[in-house]
């Protein structure tokens, strides 16, 4: 990552990471397809009203795996292997730690978060079960999310991309077994979720423990350091944070939508997981940006972070107006794979799609943004732009201009996410050049103090 042209390694490091993106959020497909299909679109409302509970719970600890993948780049980057074996063996058992916390939290809190968003009476049940069980793979989840962060840190894309496809294989086939011959319902999918994320962790364990170099993870080394615990807290805690209060935003919104009866949420989760696979391939150059920026922040090569920069935010740019283009374009029949017995709730989920799937391209370049500046290890200033300039513009215009009965609409909702994109990355791009001065200035202080 530290030498030679930019462009091609950054494209040829996306494109795994863009596919492994693609799979996770097949998981997610998967159940809803498949529910959609068999169960109705009751049971697709079901599944889809979990997803911004589950993040708000999860993100603030996936945050540290932004941490730990970070520390691990700028080490490898400053060629100081010992930090990395260091960081490895503690981000590991703590990926572990936080697992069985969120096992703990999902379990009592599920039922008492759907309550407060107002989740129809016809869909709490099914997504209370589904929520329940989901939450019992939470270790396997955060073992697989920090390993591939430190895999990708160290330049290997490939792996967690080949363990997902076989991950994602187990899952689309447990989803059918489960629902169509046991007759399980929401709980069959989110079984078959756990089994293949188990499947997933093991096999990116077994590639740590199978590594040449200081990322190497050796089982009887696994204990927790203050050190690197106390960085991976210091870059991926703000990260976490941003998540959880991101999914705050979109809980309330989420809570908005319910109270347009369970039809529309229907649309409005197929529509939510047909954007999420444009999303997940914009935010692969988000990680490429934060992994690249922190080898080359680590090495001190600040003029190629400038270059990783702008490469990052054209390439994501041209992806997110292509892919939303045609996810709009093509709405109905992808719709149609999700939801077969409503052709309104299909309406409602094109309806979205046109507020925010053509406009994605302004969300992938609020994320490469953040990227660059955690790479370069500022992770408060994004954080906190990005509170602002989302969650707090969103719960604002929620709790004021949707409550103006003209503007008690869906529409009014979805047009809150564009602008809120807008003005978080205007903001972002004034803190990227203040922090770009800032360090190249102390750079050249350090290089001047030491030819003195």
């Amino acid at each position: 990552m530290c030498e030679g042209p930019l462009l091609k390694k950054i494209i040829v490091y996306t494109i795994p990471v863009i596919l492994t993106g693609l799979l996770q959020l097949l998981f997610n497909a998967a159940d809803l397809v498949v529910v959609g299909r068999f169960c109705g679109s009751i049971s697709v409302a079901a599944v889809g009203a979990t997803g911004a509970i589950t993040n708000l719970i999860v993100n603030l600890f996936i945050g540290l795996s932004v941490g730990a993948g970070v520390s691990v780049a700028q080490a490898l980057g400053a060629r100081k292997a010992d930090i990395v074996h260091d960081t490895v063996h503690t981000a590991m058992p703590m990926a572990f730690v936080c697992g069985i916390a969120l096992t703990v939290i999902g379990l009592f809190s599920s039922r008492g978060l759907l309550d407060m968003m107002g989740t129809p009476s016809d869909v709490i049940g099914l997504s209370s079960t589904y929520m329940s069980i989901f939450f019992c793979g939470m270790p396997f989840s955060m073992l697989y999310n920090y390993g591939s962060a430190i895999l990708r840190a160290a330049g290997d894309t490939r792996s967690p991309l080949i363990y997902l496809t076989l991950a994602g294989i187990i899952n689309v086939v447990l989803n059918v077994f489960f629902v169509v011959a046991f007759e399980m319902d929401v709980a069959g999918v989110s079984l078959a979720t756990v089994i293949s994320q188990a499947v997933s962790a093991l096999l990116i364990v077994r590639a740590l423990m199978n590594r040449q170099d200081a990322c190497r993870l050796y089982l009887n080394e696994l204990r927790i350091k203050r050190a690197p615990l106390l960085k991976m807290i210091r870059i991926g805690l703000p990260a976490g944070i941003q998540g959880s209060l991101f999914s705050i935003s979109n809980v309330i919104i989420q809570s908005s939508v319910n109270s347009f009866g369970s039809v529309v949420m229907s649309g409005n989760a197929a529509a939510g997981n047909i954007e999420g696979f444009v999303y997940v391939t914009m935010n692969s150059f988000h990680q490429t940006a934060l992994n690249f920026t922190g080898q080359n922040a680590g090495a001190g090569k600040y003029d190629r972070v400038s270059r990783i920069s702008l490469i990052c935010l054209v390439s994501v740019t041209v992806t997110g107006i292509v892919f939303g283009a045609l996810a709009y374009i093509f709405g109905t029949p992808l719709l149609s794979i999700y939801i077969t017995d409503s052709t309104e709730a299909i309406g409602y989920g094109l309806t979205r799609m046109l507020f925010l799937c053509v406009p994605y391209f302004l969300c992938g370049l609020m994320d490469v943004t953040t990227g660059v500046m955690r790479g370069m290890g500022s992770s408060l200033a994004p954080m906190l732009i990005t509170v602002l300039g989302v969650c707090g513009m969103r719960i604002i215009w929620i709790y004021t201009i949707f409550q103006i009965p003209q503007y008690h609409t869906l529409e009014s909702i979805y047009i809150s996410y564009p602008i809120s994109w807008l003005l978080t990355f205007a903001a972002q791009l004034i803190a990227y050049s203040a922090l770009t001065r800032s360090v190249k200035r102390h750079a050249a202080e350090r290089a001047q103090r030491a030819g003195a």
